[in-house]
């Protein structure tokens, strides 16, 4: 059965299915490595330099490439696009499962985030074109949420799994599967659409937004690690330069990479906006709840990994509370809701202590990711509903886009904030008997502190492991109560930007799309 009077059938909905698989594997590629590390290190011995790139390259190539991509999807095809982006991810992936050198899996990772780029607003993209009627694709908006949100708890476990078993390469081959199967399935599953009369795609506006996003995305994450510094301020002020130059180019172009009036669009600019304020407050508190189950808590990095999946419950729930409740109760309300509960969750977060049950840390967690998701539902339908059919590439990709930068944002302030509080502590408690090089390890990370007290060991290292745990509670409290603030102030704007809004989808039935067959435009 497939779609008639506008409704999805079997056919677009075994075809979201498809599109759901890709969606989880790009978001676990981000994270399947982060048990890899010894192993690779031990078998490639990269440098300090190269081991930051093979883990950075694929997120920083994914977050610049987007919105180009996003726009060519539109020009060439969005399903040969996604069908390129699946090839070229498969080859990628076994790349980087058999090479045999730090030089070769960095250029590996590189390939992997172009490929990436041209997949993730594909899926997104393909979604607006099968489902015409506006509550069944806002229900397949919310599972394509749901999914994307997934991949990021899974990829941990699913790298610990594999390499409990097989060889680090491993984490890598778990791709090919999906993605031939989407070259196979998206032929017979999902129609071809290419917007009409788009023009010459944009080069120098392509060029500008990579210029654009990568070193903001590099400067942002390169603060939240290491600190103040010139090399990552110098990013941060080229991609700001850059971005404006970009501005410039979309209001003068003849054919702009974005059309500029897609953000007098209130809807669209507004969805845009909530959902950065929901990954920035979602991806904020990640890093202390990673480091709070390993390091202070002592876990392995796959218990701590499979620890974290509990909080995934309550993401699940949110998103199908919010969709079930998003026909009868005005967006502006479901935001503003969806924010103060993740208010509730960092107001939680400042109870944790070293010595806390464990179901509250978890329970914090998974109320601030329940928040950010339920809302994220709602954003991602707005932005895809919002724009015209034949822009629907360039807008998912710049809602993507978006989100990473939201998502980089969060880390860095919450994760500088806590870390400056972190220092403060431990430079003024530090047990006697530290000092010198053990002193400055332990006042840089609470993983440093952690290395330091096992190498002091007897009761200076036990001393050591108190006050450095107890200075990282302090870090997260200050952490979490900026994050309680944040989202407080968050759903006043939501609720202003939104209010516009009745309830139900955000838009009417889609106008009919532009249909191409393969004979016109070949899938691939």
């Amino acid at each position: 059965m497939t779609a008639t009077h506008g409704r999805a059938g079997r056919r677009e909905w075994t075809g979201l299915a498809v599109l759901l698989l890709p969606t989880l594997v790009l978001t676990m590629d981000m994270g399947v490595l982060f048990f890899a590390v010894p192993f690779i290190s031990t078998d490639l011995r990269p440098s300090g330099t190269q081991q930051l790139w093979i883990m950075d390259i694929y997120s920083f190539l994914l977050a610049g490439l987007l919105i180009p991509m996003g726009a060519l999807g539109d020009r060439i095809g969005r399903r040969r696009l996604l069908m390129l982006g699946a090839a070229g991810f498969a080859a990628a992936s076994l790349l980087a499962a058999r090479a045999d050198g730090a030089g070769g899996l960095i250029a590996a990772r590189a390939m992997l985030g172009v490929a990436g780029a041209t997949v993730m607003p594909s899926t997104l993209a393909l979604i607006r074109n099968m489902f015409h009627d506006p509550k069944q694709r806002q229900a397949a908006l919310g599972v394509w949420t749901a999914a994307l949100m997934g991949g990021a708890t899974l990829g941990p476990v699913a790298g610990g799994l594999l390499l409990d078993r097989f060889w680090w390469g491993s984490a890598f081959l778990a791709a090919v599967p999906v993605m031939l199967l989407v070259l196979v399935a998206a032929p017979v599953l999902m129609p071809e659409y290419r917007a009409p009369r788009q023009g010459r795609f944009d080069l120098p506006g392509a060029a500008l937004s990579i210029a654009a996003v990568l070193p903001v995305v590099y400067g942002v994450k390169t603060l939240a690690v290491d600190g103040w510094a010139a090399p990552p301020v110098a990013a941060l002020v080229a991609g700001a330069l850059a971005a404006a130059a970009l501005v410039r180019r979309l209001r003068t172009a003849e054919h702009p990479l974005i059309d500029p009036a897609l953000f007098r669009i209130r809807t669209f600019t507004g969805a845009i906006t909530v959902n950065t304020v929901a990954m920035f407050a979602m991806m904020g508190f990640t890093l202390y709840t990673s480091q709070y189950l390993q390091l202070v808590r002592g876990m392995s990095p796959l218990t701590a990994a499979l620890w974290a999946l509990l909080p995934s419950v309550g993401v699940a729930a949110a998103a199908g509370s919010v969709g079930a409740l998003a026909g009868r109760v005005r967006p502006a309300v479901l935001m503003t809701a969806g924010f103060l509960t993740g208010a509730v969750g960092y107001a939680l977060m400042v109870l944790v202590r070293p010595d806390t049950p464990l179901w509250l840390p978890l329970t914090a967690a998974g109320v601030i990711a329940a928040g950010s998701v339920g809302t994220m539902t709602l954003t991602t339908e707005m932005v895809v509903s919002a724009a015209p059919p034949e822009q629907a590439g360039a807008a998912s990709a710049a809602s993507e886009t978006a989100s990473e930068l939201g998502g980089s944002l969060g880390i860095a302030v919450l994760g500088t904030a806590g870390a400056a509080v972190y220092r403060s502590r431990l430079e003024d408690g530090l047990p006697a008997g530290v000092a010198g090089d053990a002193a400055r390890a332990a006042q840089d990370t609470l993983g440093g502190a952690v290395t330091t007290a096992a190498g002091l060991g007897g009761r200076a290292g036990a001393d050591l492991l108190a006050v450095a745990r107890n200075a990282f509670a302090d870090g997260m409290h200050v952490a979490a109560v900026a994050g309680a603030v944040f989202l407080i102030g968050a759903a006043l704007v939501a609720h202003r930007l939104m209010k516009h809004l009745p309830a139900g989808p955000t838009s009417r039935p889609a106008p009919e799309m532009v249909q191409t067959t393969t004979q016109e435009t070949p899938a691939f």
